[in-house]
């Protein structure tokens, strides 16, 4: 059969080790029961939003959209159990699912009951009453409300064969033995049949193997999927899932940063009256954004919505040390300067205030980058993304800015002055 109990954890402040954290509990938790021959057990984390779905990870539906028997779906279940098991994105795939569990049918003989003189509602009531249990109402006593059923003991009712042990009365009033009017055969079958947007479905949930994301986990699902499935099977998702799904009909993560990207660019252009200027602020966006996704790389992380929200925050961060030079260098050259000596000069003066800045910044987000605690994940997800941005944008785009300055300027159609300020 079947059951299912929950672990409470200790508090956070006992768990320090990342071996006591929940995900890796699960982890070794599923790696000690597979080993269980007695049956099937494995362990789930919550889901990440209480009451969205009923666990954490994947929920993925396989619908049988044929109108198919239970062996079909079995077959067409297993065989895509297999193909997805051996992607390297998902782990601790399970199923609901169970299309073999051992049954006692008893057959109600109608003709034999209509010419014993007994009512079919009256039978069934009996076996439920005897075999299974029969509410009868509520009644109060000691301040509480308590429920009445009526069925036999324990002892009586464990065997199927005992139902020669219980009667219905017929029409004369006679008693009339079950064993008389029923029998019954022992198969196998599903526990019950799941229903997903009106067909029947197998329920599969897992989630995203170390160092992949959900996306990545869903697309590999679907890519077994297409490699598996025939046209009569469908799929579908559910729970958290789902409402990733519905997610991501809207603007991707991509548009999102290049909406930022051309905003930013209008508003310095507004600011400097220049079209070239904004360029030379935000190429070091790029080295920024490659130092964050290297600081993820090395700590193992994924870059899901946390990371993207990071890099967005890295495009302000890393133009304003940008702005801080090129703005002083455009003061120097529309005072007399040279391209080259306003340039260095900006990059000269203004490196102290920028490794100020930048390194109160990165020394302030070191907790999210240690995190502990409830979300602590979330946290050292942003703390690792802008902690590299920024650390790469201030060791390596502080030195491309003047270049960069000097570049666009050149492009833009402005020349170099002479030492009387003319140009050549």
């Amino acid at each position: 059969y079947s059951g299912a109990f929950f672990v409470k954890l200790r508090p956070w402040s006992d768990r320090k080790s990342k071996q006591e954290q929940a995900v890796e509990l699960a982890r070794y938790l599923n790696r000690r029961l597979a080993g269980m021959p007695e049956g099937i057990a494995f362990s789930v984390t919550p889901p990440a939003i209480p009451g969205v779905g009923a666990s954490g990870g994947f929920t993925f539906i396989l619908e049988d959209r044929s109108g198919g028997d239970i062996a079909f779906l079995d077959a067409n279940l297993q065989r895509f159990l297999q193909a997805a098991r051996r992607r390297p994105e998902l782990t601790n795939l399970n199923t609901t699912f169970l299309p073999t569990i051992p049954q006692v049918y008893l057959d109600v003989d109608r003709d034999k009951a209509i010419a014993q003189g007994v009512g079919m509602s009256d039978l069934y009531q009996t076996v439920q009453a005897f075999m299974g249990g029969a509410f009868v109402n509520y009644f109060n006593r000691f301040g509480r409300q308590w429920r009445v059923f009526v069925e036999a003991e324990g002892e009586q009712r464990t065997r199927a064969e005992n139902v020669g042990q219980f009667y219905v009365r017929n029409n004369k009033g006679a008693m009339v033995p079950l064993s008389a009017l029923t029998g019954v055969k022992r198969l196998t079958g599903p526990e019950f049949t799941q229903r997903y947007n009106l067909y029947r479905c197998a329920q599969i949930f897992g989630s995203a193997a170390p160092g992949y994301s959900s996306g990545q986990a869903m697309k590999a699902l679907e890519a077994a999927f297409a490699e598996t499935m025939p046209r009569e099977m469908g799929f579908d998702y559910a729970g958290m899932s789902y409402q990733e799904q519905v997610a991501q009909k809207g603007l991707s993560p991509m548009v999102v940063f290049g909406m930022s990207l051309v905003f930013v660019f209008l508003i310095l252009a507004a600011l400097y009256e220049s079209w070239t200027l904004p360029v030379s602020v935000l190429l070091g966006t790029p080295v920024a954004v490659a130092g964050a996704l290297a600081t993820l790389y090395l700590r193992n992380i994924t870059n899901d919505v946390y990371a993207q929200i990071g890099l967005v925050m890295l495009i302000g961060l890393a133009a304003k040390n940008a702005i801080l030079i090129v703005e002083f260098a455009k003061v120097r050259y529309e005072g007399g300067m040279s391209l080259t000596d306003a340039a260095l000069e900006a990059a000269r003066l203004r490196l102290r205030p920028i490794l100020m800045t930048s390194f109160a910044f990165i020394l302030g987000c070191v907790p999210l980058w240690m995190a502990s605690g409830a979300g602590a994940l979330a946290r050292r997800v942003v703390g690792s993304c802008v902690i590299g941005g920024m650390s790469a944008a201030t060791g390596i785009a502080v030195l491309l800015i003047p270049v960069t300055f000097y570049l666009m300027e050149r492009i833009g159609g402005r020349h170099e002055r002479g030492p009387e300020g003319g140009g050549h």
